[in-house]
């Protein structure tokens, strides 16, 4: 019986023009977001404006810290409602719970996606939308930005899994007024943590810019609007220190140079575990819609029968493919469902519910090959066949 040896949480190396960069950071000493000129934080700020057709780029030290630089330019504060989905990683809860105000959490469908007439029906609860691209998947945007400006509603996309990812060839993080990425190591590009904020809007830039502590160097910002559009904000935004250091900006700048070819390798490598998939009993592939260009980082199943899932993830892992259930009672690593954020008051979600129950998500680092695929599909069907039929 075949056995998959690899490690599901492997990354590639650090590429070799990054690591040359972060030394000669470490051999100056000017580590500081502030401390360095030229600063590798600025161009990594004024490439990644040009990758996305932003006017505005902040890099930032986490995606979290992303999402609540965010929520305070918003003016979000104690007690305001954000609306947010069902279904998403912790920490984006967490950043509305971060700063006092009350997730509104919002159904998902089986297509892993915001459920729109469900958020229809909750946009007069709050004023802003913290909009998940979870694992990847890409919501109807045109159909979603018609219901929120509609009804008054600003949104901030969470795009950490969605760096590279596009809507009708929009790019992830650009039809809302606020896109955040991750750079945490298990994301789309790597400096173990980090964070990128785009933005259109001249005021929400210098308000995150502020925020971030710029101690008055803001004009230093690689997308920096005019003074005057700071002098509106100085000394009524605190200073929340999250700037990204230049370390951490050497070592991203290459890896976003080649942001597009290793999209495509991710791709390569989902479409051979899709197509794989397609057999297994008892489990069904999502369908990805022809306007998303996504960036397949991760892949999902939905179970015909969720009683049976434990079992066959059980099976799986006994044999090294390590299949993620979130129907769990308990939340394992990066997987969580509502039921688990105890900072957030219970909901009831019960379309959303009955999707987690029969999902199953797995990594796909680029470190396998397409040979690994195979196996992993094999094994899968194999299992599958075993104990979900």
């Amino acid at each position: 019986m075949e056995t998959f040896a690899k490690p599901f949480t492997r990354q590639e190396p650090i590429p070799e023009e990054a690591i040359a960069a972060a030394v000669n950071v470490l051999r100056s000493g000017a580590l500081h977001r502030y401390g360095a000129s030229p600063s590798r934080v600025s161009a990594l700020e004024e490439v990644f404006a040009a990758q996305t057709g932003a006017a505005h780029a902040l890099a930032v030290a986490s995606g979290g810290y992303a999402m609540g630089c965010a929520l305070r330019a918003l003016g979000v504060g104690p007690g305001d409602p954000v609306l947010t989905n069902g279904w998403t990683l912790a920490p984006v809860p967490g950043a509305i719970a971060a700063v006092g105000a009350r997730p509104v959490l919002v159904e998902v469908t089986e297509d892993l996606v915001i459920d729109l007439d469900d958020l229809a029906a909750k946009a007069d609860r709050a004023k802003v939308l913290m909009l998940s691209h979870m694992r990847g998947h890409i919501a109807d945007m045109p159909a979603l930005m018609a219901i929120c400006d509609a009804h008054g509603i600003a949104v901030i996309e969470d795009c950490a899994h969605t760096m590279g990812a596009a809507w009708e060839g929009r790019p992830s993080g650009r039809w809302g007024a606020i896109g955040c990425f991750s750079c945490q190591t298990y994301k789309h590009v790597n400096s173990g943590e980090g964070g990128l904020i785009v933005t259109d809007d001249a005021d929400l830039a210098a308000k995150m810019i502020l925020l971030s502590g710029s101690y008055m160097l803001y004009p230093r910002n690689g997308t920096a609007p005019p003074d005057e559009v700071f002098a509106r904000h100085k000394g009524m935004m605190p200073n929340v220190s999250g700037r990204m250091d230049e370390l951490r900006a050497a070592i991203l700048l290459p890896q976003l140079r080649d942001l597009a070819t290793q999209a495509e390798r991710w791709n390569d490598r989902y479409r051979a575990l899709e197509a794989g998939f397609r057999d297994a009993p008892g489990l069904s592939v999502i369908p990805r819609p022809q306007a998303e260009a996504y960036v397949g980082s991760s892949i999902q199943l939905l179970a015909d029968d969720p009683a049976r899932l434990p079992a066959f993830v059980e099976a799986c892992g006994a044999r090294g493919v390590e299949w993620k259930w979130f129907g769990a009672k308990q939340a394992a690593g990066f997987t969580s469902a509502h039921r688990h954020w105890e900072y957030v008051e219970a909901q009831a979600l019960p379309r959303t519910d009955a999707v987690l129950a029969r999902l199953i998500d797995l990594r796909v680092p680029l470190t396998f090959d397409l040979a690994d695929c195979a196996m992993i599909a094999r094994i899968t069907g194999e299992e599958a066949a075993r104990h979900l039929v």
